[in-house]
């Protein structure tokens, strides 16, 4: 679904992708793991098409969004959606309007579909309606996740783009969300792409995984086989080990 072939980019002179490459199969979800600054949301931003690379090509279902424009550039990003860092709730807007919003922006349904639609997303990332109510800064952290969550899926998107979807949650909650992911996963199908530096926890809703290491992928493949790569930049990073943190 998702294929990312040489791609280059730098900032001021300062090479952050290097020429990656990247395969996300359709209906899988794919994990792209590194340290911190290692240049994975930016590498997502190249996927939704909110950066143009210096050189190489990001392939969506066959067609280069890199070289998409006007409606055909419009046509990928409905296909998608987003679960951003923090949520990006609105705080004007209570947790109903939050999930419709996209619903009322893009499409013409009526509010009685929308009211449907809204109240099936939230029972399915375990909302009561009795939440629909609230704005965001009467949720705990990991209800504006699981709040996110539905606004990502609420248009029933192909491809769903996780930036750091755990980030500021306690190891528990981390866990709830990544569990809800693979539900979500599980019941929508859809494909996914994460980047994430959550290990192992992140190993429970990837089906592949991408390590990005000084600008390029370096290892692919499952999580059993990450987990048992031979390489020692991937093994010291597994383990949280300080003199690859400090590199």
């Amino acid at each position: 679904m998702i294929e990312i072939i040489d791609l280059v980019r730098s900032f001021n002179g300062q090479m952050v992708l290097d020429g990656v490459n990247l395969t996300a199969p359709k209906g899988e979800i794919t994990v792209i793991i590194g340290k911190s600054g290692a240049g994975k949301s930016v590498l997502l931003k190249h996927v939704m098409g909110l950066l143009t690379p210096d050189r190489g090509r990001v392939l969506v279902d066959g067609v280069d969004i890199t070289r998409a424009r006007g409606r055909d550039l419009q046509e990928l990003r409905r296909r998608c959606s987003v679960l951003f860092q923090g949520g990006a709730l609105f705080d004007s807007l209570n947790v109903f309007d939050n999930v419709a919003f996209p619903l009322r922006e893009k499409t013409g349904l009526g509010e009685g579909e929308i009211a449907r639609r809204v109240a099936d997303r939230l029972a399915q990332v375990h909302l009561s309606q009795d939440v629909a109510g609230k704005f965001p800064d009467e949720l705990s952290g990991g209800m504006k996740k699981r709040v996110a969550l539905a606004r990502a899926l609420i248009q029933e998107p192909e491809i769903v783009l996780f930036d750091e979807p755990v980030t500021g949650l306690d190891p528990p909650m981390s866990n709830t969300v990544f569990h809800l992911i693979a539900e979500t996963h599980q019941e929508n199908g859809y494909t996914g792409l994460m980047v994430s530096h959550d290990i192992p926890a992140v190993f429970q809703v990837a089906h592949r995984v991408a390590m990005l290491h000084l600008g390029r992928i370096i290892a692919w493949g499952t999580p059993a086989e990450i987990q048992r790569h031979e390489d020692p930049v991937v093994q010291n990073f597994l383990r949280g080990e300080v003199n690859f943190l400090e590199a």
